[in-house]
């Protein structure tokens, strides 16, 4: 990994006090550019997204290495001046891999580390929960033996693997708390009651709520709901596909140019980028 070319402790501390109080949105770039782009629009801080980033280099999402994670985060954290939270998947590898990997990913000036519960065994989608906890708890351990203030997420992931059971969500949550979790994630809770529900379960920790389509509720409603801060996952880059698939499909099909008519001005992205 090659030295950094900033300093990541103004943005560490900037980061933390973010979740202290209030609610700020922490939208999911999958490159340099969309990061420059968020950055330009007055957004705090910035979270990577395995899955957009993936699809970028014609990949599925949960099959990029770690090597290939720790180079983008590396590109990521120098493209904008903002705190960068990492989506770092189980932490790769075995659970004695962890703390190692975890340090490497610090080391690209990330501000925040989210290890997930989601297994790579298609007929048991979510880690044993001592498996999962002792992830959790290795992470942690590496982050204050750096001597850096990252923070950690943990995060349950029954609702996005096919196993949308509250209680056993809630269960993790809270045992990734005690063992070190600053924060708590439960991505695919949609609901104002599974919401309410899990702020209530981990407070007074911060929890982050994924909006990943078009929701009923405001920030203002979520932000009232106590949710601390939303991300936005792969939507981002999804919405771009969208775009892009729209315009091809009608230039394929019907040999016509008007899904260009929303295309952004190349002046004004060469402005963004000069």
């Amino acid at each position: 990994m090659m030295a950094l070319p900033f300093d990541p402790r103004p943005r560490r501390a900037a980061f933390r006090a973010l979740h202290e109080d209030g609610c700020f949105v922490l939208p999911n770039p999958w490159d340099a550019g969309s990061a420059r782009y968020l950055h330009s629009l007055g957004f705090q801080a910035l979270a990577s997204t395995s899955s957009g980033y993936a699809w970028s280099q014609a990949q599925a999402d949960g099959t990029l290495t770690l090597d290939e994670t720790l180079a983008h985060l590396h590109s990521l954290a120098a493209a904008t001046p903002l705190p960068l939270n990492a989506d770092f998947g189980d932490g790769f590898g075995t659970l004695d891999a962890v703390g190692g990997n975890v340090i490497r990913a610090i080391a690209t000036g990330v501000a925040g580390i989210s290890i997930e519960d989601a297994s790579p065994d298609p007929a048991h989608p979510l880690r044993p929960l001592d498996d999962a906890v002792a992830r959790v708890r290795a992470a942690r351990r590496a982050i204050d033996a750096s001597g850096e203030d990252v923070l950690l997420i943990g995060r349950a992931e029954n609702f996005f693997v096919g196993r949308p059971d509250l209680d056993d969500a809630i269960t993790r949550l809270r045992a990734y708390a005690e063992a070190g979790a600053d924060c708590l994630y439960a991505p695919g809770i949609t609901t104002r009651e599974q919401i309410d529900a899990v702020v209530a379960a981990v407070a007074p920790r911060p929890v982050n709520l994924l909006v990943g389509s078009a929701s009923p509720f405001t920030l203002q409603d979520i932000a009232g709901m106590g949710v601390r801060r939303v991300s936005v996952g792969g939507a981002m880059a999804r919405t771009a596909w969208g775009g892009m698939m729209r315009a091809s499909q009608l230039l394929m099909d019907e040999g016509r140019f008007d899904g260009f008519a929303d295309a952004a001005s190349g002046a004004v992205l060469n402005q963004l980028f000069r």
